[in-house]
């Protein structure tokens, strides 16, 4: 029981948002009083947000580095990233093609009952960012600083790869105890994620209220087709991942989705990959898997390895070219997927990155940006979805590398709480 305590927490925490929120929308019919009382629930969403973020970029730093500096062989290094991106690729294509074939079956913007956005009209998303040379510059920081105070994952990732790499390189006591500083480091950031997390239901409590309190429920049966389409895309995507799963954990699989019950609802809730991270990596360490993959692989994954939010982009592409009575050809179709696979590599960490991507690629093929101001109403309910998607597509992903490298000691469900005792004792 005591172990469920914060998942009931956020669970209770969530329940009590949506109710909240549905009395507020109901009590202030205005769309600008009510955009005002979410504000004032949104103090505290955006102050766990910011607590959160507050340790992200030390604690990707620090477990990075350790990963790294602990493995010391570069073959081995070596190995692991090949897999992860072979990984992280197959299961790109994997969603996208998911997105396009259920949103061909099931065209939910065809005989669309919505007034449509005049074409030109702007998004107001920053699209510059998303072309192969300001991506490829973007990856190396300028200064390490800056990254940590931008909270720019990929550069910490550049940083540390190169500062772990050197620490590997060396020998001799002063690394040593460079080593062991940053390994205890580590200690004191999860201990201190530990009290982060004490205020997740309240942060779930408001963020749910303030999404309900403007959006109302209404807007779900407006886009009930469209909505229904692409979680029902989510559902089967998350079926083959968890098969996938199956073929290479066996039933352990089910365990880790326990596991992660906690950080699914921590990003179903707040919409927040970000406020999942140190929750995942703590439950990745409770199913067995070691620190130095689950360091150097989950980093990774946030990056290059969002299932859901790849989904969401072709699905939503689709979706306005079908709006728009634009006819797609296979063609047109594999070509934009293809287009996507590549493109949507540098979201990460970009605001509202799935919808900027989209954004980025319908002038390609010819489909109008306007079309998005369709999706943006309702951007927050389908953000919910593809991030926890997200969570578990590098839960499983990790979990299986891990168990590539022997480096995955999963337990049975009952025992885990009992071993991850043993091992905080020690």
């Amino acid at each position: 029981m005591q172990k469920n305590k914060l998942t009931i927490w956020i669970i209770t925490g969530m329940l009590l948002g949506v109710i909240v929120g549905a009395i507020c929308h109901q009590q202030f019919p205005n769309a600008a009083d009510a955009k005002n009382v979410a504000g004032y629930f949104s103090i505290l969403s955006d102050i766990f947000l910011r607590l959160i973020k507050m340790i992200i970029a030390p604690l990707v730093f620090c477990t990075l580095v350790s990963g790294i500096a602990g493995m010391k062989d570069g073959k081995v290094m070596g190995r692991i990233g090949f897999r992860a991106f072979a990984w992280f690729v197959t299961a790109s294509f994997l969603s996208l093609f998911l997105g396009l074939l259920f949103c061909n079956l099931l065209a939910p913007g065809h005989a669309l009952s919505l007034p449509l956005p005049e074409l030109g009209t702007a998004t107001k998303l920053n699209t510059a960012a998303f072309n192969l040379k300001d991506f490829t510059t973007h990856l190396v920081p300028k200064s390490i600083f800056e990254a940590m105070g931008q909270n720019e994952i990929l550069q910490i990732l550049v940083f540390s790869l190169f500062f772990g790499f050197a620490i590997a390189s060396f020998k001799g006591d002063t690394v040593s105890t460079l080593t062991k500083t940053i390994d205890e480091v580590v200690h004191i950031m999860l201990k201190l994620t530990g009290y982060v997390m004490r205020f997740a239901p309240i942060g779930v409590f408001a963020s749910m209220a303030a999404a309900i309190t403007v959006q109302g429920f209404g807007v779900l049966a407006i886009y009930g087709k469209f909505l229904g389409s692409f979680f029902l895309g989510l559902g089967a995507l998350w079926s083959i991942l968890i098969m996938v799963g199956f073929v290479f954990l066996g039933s352990a699989v089910f365990t880790l989705l326990k596991l992660l019950r906690e950080p699914l609802l921590l990003a179903f809730s707040t919409a927040s990959s970000e406020a999942a991270y140190p929750k995942m990596m703590e439950q990745l360490g409770k199913f067995g898997i070691n620190e130095k993959i689950t360091s150097f692989v989950l980093p990774l994954g946030y990056s290059f390895n969002l299932d859901g939010s790849m989904m969401f982009q072709a699905f939503a592409a689709l979706f306005i070219a079908q709006a728009y009575n634009i006819d797609m050809s296979l063609t047109q179709q594999i070509t934009m997927l293809l287009v996507l696979m590549v493109s949507s590599k540098g979201m990460a960490g970009v605001p509202r990155g799935s919808l900027v991507v989209v954004a980025a690629v319908l002038p390609m093929f010819g489909l109008p940006e306007a079309g998005l101001l369709l999706i943006m109403g309702i951007d927050q309910f389908l953000d919910m979805g593809r991030t926890a998607t997200n969570i578990v597509g590098n839960g499983i992903a990790t979990s299986v590398i891990a168990k590539w490298e022997g480096e995955l000691s999963t337990v049975p469900e009952p025992e885990v709480e009992t071993v991850q005792v043993k091992r905080m004792a020690a």
